[in-house]
C-alpha cells in the first residue's frame, strides 16, 4: 500500500456513505426534495470556502468527497425527474 492509497480510500469511503445516506434520507422521508439536498450542497459549498483554521489534508479529503457526493445526488435526481434545472438554486 502506497502513502497515498489511503487518500483514495477514504475519499471513496465518505462518497459512498455519504450517497448511501443520501439514497436512504429520499426513499424514507418523503418530505425530502431536491430544494433541501440542493440548499445543504450550497451550505456546503460555505464551509468549503471557510477554512480559515484550516481543516487539515483528512478534513480537505472529508469535505470533498462529501460534495462530490452531493453534487451526483443532486445530478442524478435531476436526470432522472427529466427536469432541467440550475444546481445552483434551492
Amino acid at each position: 500500500m502506497s502513502s497515498t492509497d489511503w487518500k483514495e480510500e477514504k475519499r471513496s469511503e465518505v462518497f459512498e456513505s455519504t450517497l448511501k445516506g443520501l439514497d436512504n434520507r429520499r426513499r424514507v422521508d418523503k418530505a425530502f426534495s431536491l430544494a433541501d439536498a440542493k440548499s445543504s450542497l450550497n451550505h456546503l459549498y460555505i464551509l468549503e470556502g471557510n477554512d480559515w483554521l484550516g481543516r487539515g489534508e483528512l478534513g480537505d479529503i472529508v469535505a470533498s468527497a462529501t460534495t462530490a457526493a452531493y453534487e451526483h445526488f443532486i445530478f442524478e435526481w435531476i436526470a432522472e425527474s427529466g427536469a432541467q434545472d440550475n444546481l445552483g438554486e434551492p
